[in-house]
């Protein structure tokens, strides 16, 4: 079974983000009281704990969170859903609107790693409807 295993928001863009119980999603809008939200088409971004454990094998003291991801998830292949793809992740729902994209100043992470999986391996989302998302939720594809 595909699951939440972090929620994680920050208040400003460009940090990492931290594990918090729960998070409110807002349709249209996003994760309430996270800095990316917002009336746009990356409202809220998920990463997998394998993509996570990628780089925790090159060396990297990392977890949920630190590629500024606002949910960590685990026993589903994000990157390989097309978009348009929705995902049912507790009782809210999201459709995927980008896989991956272009980091246009390196991260902390990268300089430490040589290397950054979010680019590569994460995606970001809309939402649907609204709603609570916390860890240890069902995602499914839907």
């Amino acid at each position: 079974m595909a699951r939440v295993e972090a929620v994680c928001i920050s208040e400003n863009k460009g940090e990492r983000k931290k594990p918090v119980e729960s998070v409110e999603l807002r349709e249209n809008h996003g994760i309430v009281g996270d800095a990316h939200a917002g009336d746009w088409h990356r409202q809220v971004s998920l990463l997998a704990q394998e993509s996570i454990d990628k780089m925790i094998a090159l060396g990297l003291d990392v977890s949920a969170g630190d590629f500024a991801e606002n949910i960590t998830t685990s026993g589903i292949d994000l990157v390989s859903l097309p978009i348009g793809s929705r995902l049912q992740a507790g009782d809210t729902l999201l459709e995927v609107t980008q896989i991956g994209k272009e980091c246009h100043t390196r991260c902390a992470i990268f300089y430490q790693a040589g290397d950054c999986v979010m680019p590569k391996e994460g995606i970001f989302t809309r939402v649907i409807t609204g709603g609570t998302v916390k860890p240890g939720d069902e995602i499914e594809s839907v």
